[in-house]
């Protein structure tokens, strides 16, 4: 039998279908904002933005990953501030005192100059994507 089978919403209430999408291989969270402002341009499976402080931003999921090994996609533009090459960082404890990496709810990290990163700046553009 041949057919085609179109669904427009597949969900569940508890599952992998709750927290997956009910399909391997796809971001469970992304999200597109304004670091100057903190402003949600677009996003999914993103609740909320919390800005640390210049440059130090935390992604709150509002669906949990299904544990903290999921791999985090991070871009964004050159800081207008700056003639140096820029670009966001995964945060450790080198760089902020205390402050964790990666959380089933949270991602945490900055954006600043590779030539020395604990100097941070606010970047108009980011992007993040998580896969798990």
């Amino acid at each position: 039998m041949a057919g085609t089978l179109v669904i427009d919403t597949l969900n569940a209430s508890t599952g992998p279908l709750q927290t997956n999408n009910g399909m391997s291989g796809i971001a469970k969270a992304w999200v597109f904002f304004n670091g100057s402002t903190n402003t949600i341009n677009g996003s999914f499976n993103v609740g909320s933005i919390t800005k640390n402080g210049t440059g130090d931003y935390t992604v709150n999921f509002s669906t949990a990953m299904p544990n903290a090994n999921y791999s985090p996609q991070l871009t964004g533009g050159t800081a207008a501030t700056t003639n140096l090459v820029t670009a966001p960082f995964i945060l450790c404890s080198s760089l902020t005192s205390g402050a964790t990496t990666k959380t089933t709810s949270a991602l945490r990290f900055v954006y600043g100059a590779v030539q020395n990163p604990t100097t941070l700046y606010d970047q108009a553009e980011l992007n993040v994507a998580i896969f798990a």
